[in-house]
């Protein structure tokens, strides 16, 4: 008798199904594309979207086309009710999604951010991944979306602009988002002479201070996180300043995953248009030099 016809979708959903119950475990090797299109009864390109949809949410690992996937290490603790991953903190949570995308043959990372350091932070690990030899994607495509230098920011911004006649706060910001954009740049254009790996790295400005942080990757996840405002004082050219600023790195980060339902989809996609229409209309090219951008 002929099988239902099942979307890719479907498929990923009972794939799901068995690494929660505990029926596919943390490092098992899973069938080969051929046994699970055959066991579903669908083409292997369904197979290949339903297994990289798995593979967007950390659930599996080494999936190409050449050899089986694998359970992802991590599968068990990823897995909150229907598969959805619970909110973090950024310094927590950025990392080992980064690094799930980096399993990907061609990785797409898109950031809307303050100043980078979060992101610059998260990378590390998969590249010290690459350097060891422990996995090379073909492909690693990075935009980055930052504020201009030339705008009044909301934040950081001293809480008296009186004390602050000389720009202290905002040129202390306007160098950590041109070191830490450098230092990106720099540490992932250099897999191009090591590794032979066809890197692009690009930052825009915008024209307003994002209120929000937003991470978008292979796009089949978005991470997402409020900007929340404290008072806090610095030294600056020693001199004691208080100031309201975003500690971004505690920023609770909210995932949302393709095909994870109607309400995590829409919202992937809605970010993605987002993102790519301030990329294409708003923001300008950005060169991260003092001074500059």
């Amino acid at each position: 008798m002929k099988r239902p016809h099942r979307s890719h979708r479907e498929v990923a959903d009972e794939l799901r199904d068995r690494i929660s119950s505990g029926l596919l475990r943390p490092g098992q090797r899973m069938p080969t594309q051929a046994e699970l299109a055959e066991e579903f009864g669908v083409e292997r390109g369904a197979i290949r979207e339903a297994l990289r949809i798995l593979q967007g949410e950390s659930l599996l690992a080494n999936v190409s086309k050449g050899r089986p996937a694998t359970v992802a290490d991590l599968a068990g603790h990823v897995l909150s009710g229907r598969g959805v991953a619970e909110p973090q903190p950024t310094m927590v949570g950025l990392a080992p999604r980064i690094a799930a995308a980096f399993e990907s043959p061609h990785v797409e990372i898109d950031a809307l951010c303050l100043t980078s350091i979060s992101l610059t932070m998260a990378i590390g690990e998969p590249l010290r991944q690459i350097h060891a030899g422990q996995r090379k994607p073909a492909k690693v495509d990075v935009r980055v979306l930052l504020p201009s230098r030339t705008i009044d920011l909301a934040f950081p911004a001293p809480v008296d602009s009186g004390d602050d006649e000389g720009g202290q706060v905002h040129r202390r910001w306007l160098d950590q988002r041109n070191a830490q954009g450098q230092v990106l740049r720099h540490n992932l254009l250099a897999l191009r002479a090591s590794h032979d790996i066809d890197v692009h790295v690009s930052f825009r400005a915008l024209p307003f201070t994002p209120p929000v942080k937003l991470y978008l990757l292979n796009g089949s996840e978005a991470l997402f996180a409020y900007y929340t405002l404290v008072k806090q004082s610095e030294e600056i050219d020693h001199e004691h300043l208080e100031m309201y600023d975003a500690q971004g790195a505690q920023s609770m980060l909210f995932p949302f995953h393709q095909g994870e339902g109607l309400r995590d989809t829409t919202f992937v996609e809605q970010s993605h248009l987002w993102f790519n229409a301030l990329w294409g209309t708003i923001s300008q090219d950005l060169e991260l030099e003092m001074g500059r951008g």
